[in-house]
């Protein structure tokens, strides 16, 4: 008699349910079932979504605030209810507002540029001001940082990693002063899977006078920080990391925060009124949304925080949490192969590198399988010429990835090193 399969534990995912309501996920690639493990740069989208953005397209698409007419009102009530339904989901409270973004770039981007873009007189940053970053960051929470210096004469300073990988309370209490303006780091570090211990640091900022930034790209899709908790004044995401459109995301934080950022777009709907001489820019949140937005991908964007809070977010995160700790073991028994960071438990991802093996050739080896991985510096150069003096391979995780797609991932990365050397 066969045995019987153990039971699912309490709040376990279903993944081949779950893998059912992902279209993409069902192909052939080079003659193989596709295993798409590129999540950390973009996740695949459930039906829910796709529907709930073809429904708009189809029966509400119009342009919002401004229209009288029936089709407009219901695209305004689609985009302010898809604006409530994300400051539930990330924890906002009632001293913050969201903004629409095309992403995290864009939503950091607003906030560095917007410190200093005022002028004389309004601008929070100022020459001889200093503004820490962390070693993890994306570059999308550096190169605007380093600009932000250079326009405005104020000092970059960066709180190092440790050769792990790992940044320390004791390194940034070391760099603040009365003169740290901003601090920004990551929630999870894209290149290596680190979870710094942000809500310390971002606390030990605040303490210290400074605004503070959090880049929740990589945590948005598992592991969503509960920003009312947090000592937080932006935090940034984007939906294509989250299940939800690609273009899409936001800025949410303090309004106190918010309304010291100099808007980027100057146009149509943020503004109270014009004249030939001047203008009086509206409110937020309009003041930093100018233009015609991304109605629909706001609506996919809402439509994806409600699928991760159907499926549990604890659950989401212990399964993405147990594909991570099966590759890193798999990974770390071919000899050679070294992963970064492999203490960083709560990540959904693996970077890795091999001796006299170049993670592009390995990527190509892996695609001929049908196996999706990234490869390359992911957009973080900086550190990783830090900890391996180059590009790694990156394999990361959602909610439809199984065991099976791990052990096929290593046993592929296997076959490559040992082919390519």
């Amino acid at each position: 008699m066969a045995d019987t399969p153990a039971a699912p534990q309490a709040g376990a995912i279903d993944v081949a349910a779950v893998r059912a309501l992902f279209p993409a996920l069902h192909q052939q690639v080079n003659g193989a079932a596709l295993a798409y493990l590129d999540n950390a740069a973009t996740t695949q989208m459930p039906v829910a979504v796709l529907d709930a953005m073809r429904r708009f397209e189809e029966h509400d698409r119009a342009n919002i605030h401004r229209g009288v007419h029936t089709l407009s009102q219901r695209a305004t009530d689609a985009f302010d209810g898809a604006r409530a339904a994300l400051k539930r989901f990330v924890g906002a409270g009632r001293e913050h507002e969201l903004v629409f973004t095309s992403g995290t770039t864009e939503a950091l981007n607003t906030v560095a540029s917007g410190l200093w873009a005022g002028g004389p007189g309004h601008a929070w940053l100022r020459e001889g001001d200093e503004i820490v970053v962390s070693g993890l960051e994306h570059h999308a929470n550096l190169v605007p940082w380093q600009h932000a210096a250079r326009r405005t004469g104020a000092r970059l300073r960066i709180l190092r990693p440790d050769a792990e990988g790992r940044v320390h309370e004791a390194g940034l209490q070391a760099l603040l002063s009365p003169r740290t303006r901003v601090f920004a780091i990551t929630a999870c570090a894209n290149a290596t899977g680190e979870r710094p211990p942000y809500e310390a640091l971002l606390a030990m900022a605040h303490g210290a006078g400074a605004l503070t930034v959090l880049d929740a790209a990589q945590a948005v899709g598992h592991a969503v920080p509960a920003l009312s908790r947090l000592e937080c004044d932006f935090m940034a995401f984007s939906g294509h990391k989250m299940y939800g459109p690609m273009g899409t995301g936001a800025l949410v934080g303090r309004r106190a925060a918010l309304e010291r950022l100099y808007p980027l777009r100057l146009g149509g709907d943020m503004v109270e009124w014009v004249s030939f001489d001047d203008a009086g820019y509206a409110g937020l949140p309009a003041r930093l949304e100018g233009g015609t937005p991304n109605v629909g991908g706001a609506v996919g964007l809402a439509a994806a925080a409600r699928f991760i809070e159907q499926q549990g977010r604890a659950a989401i995160d212990a399964h993405v949490h147990q594909l991570r700790a099966h590759a890193l073991a798999g990974l770390q028994s071919i000899a050679g192969v070294r992963v970064l960071a492999p203490h960083a438990q709560e990540a959904a991802l693996v970077s890795f590198v091999a001796d006299e093996v170049h993670p592009h050739d390995i990527g190509t080896l892996l695609d001929e399988r049908g196996i999706a991985v990234r490869t390359g510096h992911h957009c973080a150069e900086p550190l990783l010429t830090q900890l391996v003096q180059g590009p790694t391979t990156r394999a990361s995780f959602a909610i439809y990835n199984t065991h099976d797609e791990v052990d096929r991932l290593v046993a592929a990365v296997a076959h490559a090193v040992k082919a390519l050397r």
